[in-house]
């Protein structure tokens, strides 16, 4: 299986859900207030609220469960790391365990799952975005929030297609990485055992052919737009107009409930 089906955001899969349907804008809203909330949450009440809202999320895409399954497996040694840091480190609250130097208080139990769940809770929030979420609509909803901007004279428009083009192409650098680990295989490399110094010398031959590549692929990106007459957001039209509807004011409404009430209770 390629590094690239381990690595879901950054993909959009096609579909006519509902999230799909809404306005790119208010999914940048929400994606925004939504992580806002999971910083504040601080008690399970607050994090159950959170995971059920997520969940919906997930429903409402249409997108199978595998795949956010999938996205999530990449940050699991992240989890465990963060669950044994906690336990072993954190003191407070009643001892639950003791065994020679290792001690699990309460308050090292409680921040290893408050902390596994804040982890969960950001990337599944990232994934549902993309996946529903289109890069020119992402585009298109991140320039017209931060069109206010242009008044500053920021270049609105090169920052938001900048940063859709950077999430675009981490599935297409993951896709080219497991293509140089098989071809450096093939050709009697060994990424998985054998000496550290050995081990480390061999990743060169990896990180080398990754950087040309991603450079040849920048270039020839911008070689693309020119020829199709790119010239920055001055000038341009948009051939579909988004507009806000009935889903994204009724989302909104909720979301908003939801927002006020977790960090005024």
């Amino acid at each position: 299986m390629s590094l690239s089906q381990y690595m879901i955001i950054g993909q959009f899969i096609p579909n006519q859900s509902f999230l799909h349907r809404l306005d790119p804008r208010s999914k940048l809203i929400f994606t925004f207030l939504f992580i806002i909330l999971v910083f504040l949450a601080k008690d399970l009440t607050s994090y159950f609220v959170l995971i059920l809202t997520i969940l919906s999320g997930v429903i409402l895409s249409r997108i199978p469960f595998s795949y956010y399954f999938k996205g999530l497996l990449p940050i699991f040694w992240m989890i465990i790391l963060t669950i044994i840091l906690h336990l072993s480190m954190t003191k407070g609250g009643n001892l639950l365990f003791q065994w020679h130097w290792l001690t699990i208080y309460e308050e090292g139990v409680k921040q290893a799952i408050y902390i596994s769940i804040r982890l969960l809770l950001l990337v599944l929030t990232a994934t549902i975005l993309t996946l529903t979420t289109s890069p020119i609509d992402l585009t298109m909803g991140l320039e017209r929030l931060m069109y206010p901007f242009t008044f500053l004279k920021v270049p609105v428009h090169e920052l938001a297609l900048m940063m859709s083009i950077s999430l675009r192409f981490i599935p297409t650098l993951l896709d080219e990485t497991d293509k140089i680990i098989k071809a450096q295989t093939a050709r009697g490399a060994n990424f998985e055992s054998g000496p550290i110094h050995k081990r480390v010398r061999n990743m060169v031959a990896i990180i080398i052919p990754l950087f040309i590549s991603a450079f040849k692929r920048a270039d020839e990106l911008a070689i693309a737009m020119e020829a199709r007459g790119y010239r920055g957001g001055k000038g341009r039209t948009r051939l579909r107009v988004s507009v806000f509807t009935w889903r994204d004011l009724l989302l909104m409404f909720i979301f908003l409930f939801l927002f006020i009430l977790m960090i005024t209770v």
